[in-house]
């Protein structure tokens, strides 16, 4: 019997589908499999139903968004675990069970996500976890670096939070502080669940050992596009809304004001300024909708001493970034 349940959303995924449920079914322990597809139009949803039966396919008539389509997989599921994964990732067969002996030596942990390399280039880190700072960025934790950067001491290590992308969460915890928000529709969702992880006193981290090869950018395109930008600019305003309390908003409103000026010139560089400052916008105004405002994290004085760790953690997270 299965521990864990894959889920994995999917949008015109043809041309990496069929290899990353190849490697899933490789895994070297039992796994359950929800695949949940967003209204593709490229045959891969008729790949899915003839090659592999033993999925549980769930179908939109169009693009859900990233968050709703793994609410609904994650919601679904029974198992003790669920692992969120990208379609365009192969994990190595003795991932999962790598990941699941993890949470088993680590209960506090809410999160464990898998070590995610280049599949182009597979000595070369796509993500080993995701940090956040005080200035208001999220970051993939040693993204383009050589993997040897790691170093050999730590097969478990810390992170703010897992990406999304390959990463396993404890469904008991999921259960009690909520699955994704589905008002990011797609970006910082899974910074969001960490972060709200943190607060509830959870940790997350990532396992050096359980290593999954990443194509990246499959469903947007390129690192830096317009759709990307906007999103991203208006969910970390958003980010920063449900999860900081008044007053630590106030501390941090020193370095998230040079945070969003250096992204503002970084975006006009780029040729994405107005793109990037419109998001920001749309992300201030979206914090003070009715329909997000249930959503916000409340302060409980019991969780005041996580709200100092992650604080600590913020300010030591700009070095890091540097």
């Amino acid at each position: 019997m299965s521990r864990t349940t894959l889920v994995i959303p999917n949008i015109n995924g043809t041309e990496y589908i069929e290899n990353c449920l190849d490697s899933v079914f490789a895994s070297d322990v039992e796994v359950s499999v929800i695949v949940v597809d967003n209204g593709s139009t490229d045959g891969s949803v008729d790949i899915i139903k003839e090659k592999y039966p033993q999925v549980d396919l769930i179908c939109h008539a169009e693009n859900t968004g990233f968050c709703k389509a793994t609410n609904e997989g994650a919601v679904k599921a029974k198992t003790e675990f669920v692992m969120f994964l990208n379609n365009d990732t192969v994990i190595k067969e003795d991932a999962v069970r790598i990941l699941e002996g993890s949470m088993d030596a680590h209960p506090e942990a809410f999160s464990i996500q898998a070590l995610m390399l280049s599949l182009k280039e597979p000595e070369i880190i796509d993500s080993a976890g995701d940090e956040y700072c005080a200035l208001g960025w999220a970051f993939a934790r040693k993204k383009g670096k050589n993997v040897s950067k790691l170093g050999q001491r730590d097969k478990l290590f810390n992170v703010f939070s897992g990406c999304g992308g390959a990463c396993l969460y404890r469904k008991s915890v999921l259960d009690e502080i909520g699955v994704l928000d589905e008002n990011h529709f797609a970006y910082l969702e899974d910074v969001d669940l960490g972060y709200r992880a943190l607060i509830y006193g959870y940790k997350n981290f990532c396992a050096k050992n359980a290593v999954v090869y990443h194509a990246g950018s499959a469903f947007s395109g390129s690192r830096h596009n317009s759709f990307k930008v906007n999103l991203s600019s208006r969910n970390s305003i958003y980010l920063i809304y449900k999860n900081m309390p008044i007053l630590q908003k106030i501390i941090n409103l020193p370095f998230l004001l040079i945070g969003y000026l250096i992204k503002i010139a970084f975006f006009t560089l780029k040729g994405l300024g107005g793109t990037y400052v419109k998001g920001v916008f749309t992300g201030v105004k979206m914090s003070f909708g009715r329909e997000t405002t249930p959503n916000r994290v409340k302060f409980r004085f019991k969780n005041l001493g996580n709200y100092f760790l992650i604080q600590f953690r913020l300010w030591i997270n700009i070095f890091k970034r540097f």
